[in-house]
């Protein structure tokens, strides 16, 4: 990786949004070190898309709902940037690993609460933690959440109650790393076609509901949201701090 180059770890980048994050990244000209969770086939070609674009790029497996795996990730990570570039830091943490829970209040289990709690925000918590000592000052940090954050559908009162969650930890992390130039803030997509979830916003009864439910009338896809995560890690968002962003195309105003 070239030192002269803004770097930006993050979190499933293989597929869906994070793979669109990780493109975007790489066009407005940083380097990428992202995580998947199984398919190193795929994450492999990601970075074969992102070298494409002149960028450097490395991919490393990681299951962010377990903390213990955090040091090793960390070490191989600041261990690759020092021999890379000089120097163990980074500039940007996307937090974005994540999975669907679609369970009723009356029927949700401990151990999918658990699952989730574990991935959605207590990953997030820990990982940013890991990673602060190498957070380079004047960095940022996008924790990705949700529309389920502000609006609500049956199913899904822990994951958007994690989601919200995120909001609020954004503007703590804001407010105590603001010392360092560090903003953080969050992203949160509406309905994306994405195969999260079991891919059913791809499905066409879901899609005209969700079309129904939105300003601009449409379901959105990948590419409504890496934009504007590499925005935020720009310094065209220098004074963006704190901030909860929701990219839905104004779904359920």
């Amino acid at each position: 990786m070239n030192s002269r180059n803004k770097i930006a770890v993050v979190t499933g980048g293989s597929r869906g949004l994070g793979k669109d994050m990780v493109l975007n990244l790489a066009e407005n000209g940083l380097d990428v070190i992202f995580t998947y969770h199984s398919n190193e086939t795929m994450a492999n070609e990601v970075v074969d898309q992102i070298k494409k674009k002149g960028q450097k790029a490395i991919a490393y497996q990681l299951d962010t709902s377990d903390i213990s795996q955090f040091d090793s990730f960390i070490t191989k990570v600041t261990s690759h940037l020092k021999e890379a570039t000089g120097s163990p830091n980074f500039d940007f943490l996307v937090n974005n690993a994540g999975t669907a829970l679609y369970a009723m209040v009356a029927t949700t289990t401990e151990e999918q609460m658990d699952a989730a709690y574990n991935i959605h925000y207590k990953g997030v918590f820990f990982l940013t933690q890991k990673a602060l000592p190498y957070l380079n000052e004047g960095g940022g940090i996008v924790n990705i959440s949700s529309g389920l954050a502000r609006f609500s559908f049956p199913g899904s009162s822990v994951y958007g109650s994690l989601k919200a969650a995120i909001d609020s930890l954004s503007r703590y992390m804001a407010k105590e790393l603001g010392a360092k130039g560090i903003r953080v803030n969050s992203v949160a997509p509406g309905a994306i076609a994405t195969d999260f979830g079991g891919g059913s916003n791809r499905e066409a009864d879901k899609q005209q509901i969700i079309a129904g439910a939105t300003a601009l009338g449409r379901v959105g896809e990948p590419d409504d949201i890496g934009g504007v995560v590499a925005f935020l890690c720009s310094d065209k968002a220098k004074w963006v701090n704190g901030q909860r962003i929701e990219v839905s195309g104004g779904m359920m105003l």
